[in-house]
C-alpha cells in the first residue's frame, strides 16, 4: 500500500513540495506518494487528525497555518518548534503521537551558507512576522546575527524581536515598521523578505526597489514561484547579491524528509526538480 505524505496551506496550488518529495521518493525506489491540500486555519486541526486516523506518513505546513499549529492540542511541539512558536513538519509516531517541528531556520542558515554568507556579525533586516519570519530570526539570531525585523504591523515585529530576545540568544534582536526599511537597509548586510508580496500570480509586487538597495547587500527572497521575484530583480539592477528561495525549499524539505522516513534524501535531485518546474 503506497504510503502518503502532504502539504497542507491556502493558497496551496502554488507548492512545489510534491514534485520535489515524490522525485526523491521515486529515486529512492520508495512506495510513497506527496500531494498538496488546501487547509484553512480554522480546519487544521480537523484535517491533522483526519490525515492521522488515515495512516499518513507525515505533513508540511505552509502560509497560513504554520502559528496556528503550534496552538493545537493535538501537536506535541519539539523544544525549537515551541520556542520558535511555529510548526512546518508534523510526524505521526506509531503509538498515536503527533509531533511538530520546524525545520525552515534550518532551511534558510543553509541556503544563506550555500551562497557564502557570512551570519555570525552580520546585519540582517528580516521582513514579515509570520512563521516563517519567526523560524529564521531565532535561528540566524542563535547564531550570532545582528537582527531587525519589519513588519506592516510594527507592534507584531516588536512582539517578535522581545519572544526572541527573551529566549537569551547571542543577536541582538529589534523590531521596526515596514516604513523604516529604506532608511534600515542603508547599513545592513542581508535583507530577507519573508512575506507573500512578490508570490504567483502577484508577480509585480516587491518589499523594495533597487533605489532602495546597494552592492554591497546580499538579498534573499523565501517566495520561490517565481523564480526570479520583482524583488531579486531588483536586487540584481542595483548590484546586490541574490539568494533564491528554491535553496530553503529544498533544505527545509530535505531536513523534514529526514525526520519523516530516517533516510538521507537526494537532495541535488530534489533541487534540480524544483528547478525544473520552475523554468517549465
Amino acid at each position: 500500500m503506497k504510503r502518503v505524505f502532504g502539504v497542507f496551506g491556502d493558497p496551496i496550488a502554488h507548492s512545489l513540495s510534491p514534485a520535489m518529495h515524490n522525485a526523491a521518493f521515486s529515486a529512492l525506489g520508495m512506495d510513497c506518494i506527496y500531494h498538496a491540500f488546501r487547509v484553512k486555519p480554522e480546519k487544521l486541526e480537523k484535517a491533522i487528525l483526519g490525515a492521522e486516523a488515515m495512516g499518513l506518513g507525515g505533513l508540511n505546513l505552509t502560509v497560513p497555518l504554520k502559528e496556528t499549529a503550534l496552538k493545537l492540542d493535538c501537536i506535541k511541539p519539539d523544544p525549537l518548534a515551541e520556542r520558535i512558536g511555529a510548526v512546518n513538519t508534523i510526524v505521526f509516531g506509531e503509538n498515536g503521537e503527533i509531533k511538530g517541528y520546524n525545520t525552515d531556520g534550518l532551511g534558510a542558515k543553509q541556503a544563506l551558507q550555500n551562497a557564502a554568507v557570512e551570519i555570525k556579525g552580520s546585519k540582517i533586516v528580516v521582513a514579515g512576522a509570520g512563521g516563517a519570519a519567526r523560524a529564521i530570526a531565532f535561528q540566524l539570531a542563535a547564531d550570532g546575527a545582528e537582527i531587525t525585523i519589519v513588519n506592516r504591523t510594527e507592534g507584531r515585529a516588536i512582539e517578535l524581536a522581545k519572544d526572541i530576545s527573551a529566549a537569551a540568544l547571542s543577536g541582538d534582536v529589534t523590531g521596526r515598521g515596514l516604513s523604516e526599511l529604506k532608511d534600515l537597509l542603508q547599513d545592513t548586510d542581508v535583507l530577507i523578505n519573508t512575506t507573500t508580496l512578490g508570490m504567483h500570480p502577484n508577480i509585480d509586487t516587491a518589499i523594495a526597489t533597487a533605489e532602495d538597495l546597494h552592492p554591497s547587500l546580499t538579498v534573499f527572497d523565501i517566495v520561490y514561484n517565481p523564480l526570479e521575484t520583482r524583488l531579486l530583480k531588483e536586487a540584481k539592477a542595483s548590484g546586490a547579491k541574490t539568494v533564491s528561495g528554491v535553496l530553503m525549499l529544498v533544505y527545509q524539505g530535505a531536513e523534514a524528509f529526514r525526520l519523516w522516513t530516517g533516510i538521507e534524501p537526494p537532495v541535488e535531485l530534489m533541487k534540480k526538480t524544483v528547478l525544473e518546474a520552475l523554468q517549465a
